[in-house]
Order: structure tokens, then sequence, then C-alpha cells
């Protein structure tokens, strides 16, 4: 079970875009991707079976899983985040801070 999912909010914690803060389009094993965040630019061929015109695409980068930490929606800060196994067995992410759950 990872700390950093698919669809959380997260604070860039270290890198040029420390600070900032997005949504997590996509994890790859211990790389996430943030939306508008770490953004590169790419020089694309055209792909006339796919539609797809080239030139000059801007888009998100991937960023290390350690340089982000989970928002706090209550607080705005990002924090750390620990697991809690429940009565009835289920596995659950909590804040380490606090120790209130993060949305099940």
């Amino acid at each position: 079970m990872n700390r950093i999912r698919k669809g959380d909010q997260v604070l860039v914690i270290t890198g040029k875009n420390k600070g900032q803060k997005g949504e997590v389009l996509n994890v790859a094993g211990d790389r996430v991707f943030v939306q508008n965040i770490n953004l590169v630019k790419r020089h694309t061929k055209p792909n006339p079976q796919a539609n797809k015109p080239g030139g000059i695409v801007e888009r998100e980068a991937s960023i290390d899983i350690s340089n982000v930490q989970l928002l706090n929606s209550a607080t705005g800060k990002g924090e750390r985040v620990g697991f809690k196994v429940l009565e009835d067995g289920r596995k659950v992410r909590v804040f380490r801070s606090s120790g209130e759950m993060i949305d099940v």
C-alpha cells in the first residue's frame, strides 16, 4: 500500500517547484507525476495515424516520491503519512501528526 496515491493533493517539499501544490496524476514505482508541476518541453514528431501534430509539447515530468508530502486539507500543510489497522482488519492511511484517517 502506497503512502501517495493517484488523485491525492500533494505539496512539493524540495526542488525547483518547492512550495507548490498539485494533484497526483500517476504513480510509477517511486516516481510521481503531479499536475502542472515540473513541466518540461519535448520535441515530438507528428503521428498522422493517431492525429497528433508535431512540435514542441509541454508536459509534466516525474518527481521522486520522497520530494512530495500529502496535503492535509484541515491544516493546509504537507504532513507525513502512516498506517493503522482497524478492528475489522482494514489497513488505512493516517496523518502522523494528528492520527486522523485520510479519506477512505
